[in-house]
Order: structure tokens, then sequence, then C-alpha cells
């Protein structure tokens, strides 16, 4: 869906890091969206995402649940300084898991970078070079030490200001129900639409501006609640 999306933006994208799940499909993607003021939009997709469908994975056929977390980092560019001391960095080394060709299958071109202090853990495994899956890690590593830097800020804020109680559903921000009936509704802002295919296929700009339109305001949630 967000790969569609950039897509109809013409912003160039790039995978880091796929995980394969332990039975089918994907348990994680690192994705790399490229272009003008990406940050600023996807920002509003950080959150809980709900998918309801009929599993295409049961034989009978039953209605299925599922969740996804949506993370939103930006991306530290070389003129921002992040401080990495390599003494509190423990990397490690891998063979990348998967389809990618005999080299990548046979060595430990995989990188995965921990940094101590924090416990935050990076890793990229789709580039045949170490010190290109390496370069991947770092700035995905310094991406998510600025985005821990700048919720701390947040927090501070939030903590001077006092946080909002909203009766919700916590985390979650948008359903997507597929089954018994169509429909995509944001649980922040109130906008739906049945047209779920043209949302997974990428049309997200409606949601994203009545969020970032909630978050400049500073609206309150919308009390509303998805099956």
């Amino acid at each position: 869906m967000y790969l569609r999306w950039a897509e109809r933006h013409r912003f160039a994208t790039e995978i880091v890091d796929a995980t394969e799940g332990e039975e089918t499909g994907l348990k994680s993607v690192t994705v790399a969206v490229n272009g003008r003021y990406a940050y600023g939009w996807l920002r509003a997709e950080h959150g809980v995402h709900r998918l309801v469908r009929i599993s295409p994975f049961d034989a009978q056929r039953r209605r299925q649940t599922t969740f996804a977390l949506v993370e939103v980092l930006p991306e530290v560019e070389d003129e921002v300084e992040i401080e990495i001391d390599w003494d509190e960095i423990r990397v490690e080394t891998f063979r990348s898991q998967g389809a990618g060709g005999q080299h990548v299958n046979k060595t430990d071109s995989a990188v995965r970078l921990t940094h101590l202090p924090t416990g935050i853990v990076a890793q990229s495994q789709n580039e045949r070079s170490q010190a290109q899956n390496k370069e991947n890690a770092l700035r995905v590593l310094k991406a998510r030490l600025l985005e821990r830097a700048l919720a701390e800020k947040e927090a501070e804020i939030r903590k001077l200001k006092g946080e909002p109680v909203v009766a919700g559903w916590g985390n979650q921000i948008r359903s997507y129900v597929l089954h018994p009936y169509q429909l995509v509704k944001d649980l922040r802002t109130g906008v739906e639409t049945s047209n779920t295919t043209a949302v997974l296929d990428g049309e997200l700009d409606a949601f994203m501006i009545a969020e970032l339109e909630r978050q400049a305001t500073g609206a309150p949630l919308a009390a509303t609640s998805a099956d």
C-alpha cells in the first residue's frame, strides 16, 4: 500500500530490510522513501493499523483480524550531527534470509547493529556487500536515535501541557474492513470510504491530509468506533 502511494507521488523507494514470517507473508519491512516532504506526509501514518478480512490461509474461510504497526522515522542527513560511539555499538554479521542469489546465501553479508545504551537495533540484508549493508543499517540506526531524541522532547512538552484522555481504541488509528462489508475508517479524524481497493492501492492522501490538519489545529480525536 505504501509503495503504491509513493509511486503515485513519484517518490523513490528502497526496501532496506525484509524479514519473512514464520509461516507466510512478512514479519517486518523497512522501506526508505525519498521525495519532497515525504516524512511530512508519512508521519500521519504512524500507529497501529487493523485489517479485517477472510483469511486466504484458512480452508474454512473464517474472518480474521490482524494488526500492523507503522513506524515513520526521519532519515538523518549527513550534516545532521548524531554522535555515534562505536564502543557502544555491537556489530553482528549473518547470512541473508530468503532469495538473493548464491553470493548472498553463502556469505555473512547481512549486518545487524545494536546500540547498547538504548537497545535500539537496525539491520540490513538486501545488499550483496557487507559494507553496503553496514552503511544502510547505520543510516536506519541514526534515524531511530533521532526519533528517540524527538520523542523525549515531545514527552517533556506533554508533561508540561498534560496528557489528554480520549476514549478510543488505544493506539489503533485506522481500520480496514474487507468483510462482511467494505470500509476503511480513520478513528482519529472520522474520515472513511467504502472504496477499500483504492485505499489498499495507495490512495491515502485524504486520510493523511485530515490527520495533518487535525494535528495542526489541535482538534480532539474523533469520538468514533469501528468494527
